[in-house]
């Protein structure tokens, strides 16, 4: 059974921190491209970050500086360092995998396997 539980979301003030985790079982993935999706309330979905297989990372311009992704092979676990929040980055965030990319440095767009999601709010 093919699985990823996120944990680490919550309530934040601007300018704060929040470290999210994700638990991957049933697949290695954390040899694969991984990465982190979100949503916001009536906006789309937005790829926020990747890892592919050799750790090269991709960043979306609104997180690039603010968010660090990695990757702990061993314990097949994907986090997301969130620093400097954003009122803007208030949305579900969702771990997302792709079974399909597990060697070199190039991760796509599109994932076949996602979490649950995890609520981040950011508050003034």
């Amino acid at each position: 059974d093919v699985q990823l539980v996120e944990s680490g979301g919550g309530l934040v003030h601007d300018g704060g921190s929040l470290r999210l985790s994700c638990a991957a079982s049933g697949f290695t993935y954390s040899s694969c491209c991984m990465g982190w999706y979100r949503q916001a309330p009536g906006k789309e979905y937005e790829l926020v970050s990747s890892i592919s297989s050799d750790g090269t990372t991709y960043y979306a311009d609104s997180v690039r500086g603010r968010f660090t992704i990695s990757k702990d092979n061993a314990k097949n676990t994907l986090y997301l360092q969130m620093n400097s929040l954003k009122l803007d980055d208030t949305a579900v965030y969702y771990c997302v995998a792709n079974g399909d990319y597990c060697s070199g440095s190039w991760c796509p767009n599109e994932y076949d396997s996602w979490g649950q999601g995890t609520q981040v709010t950011v508050s003034s």
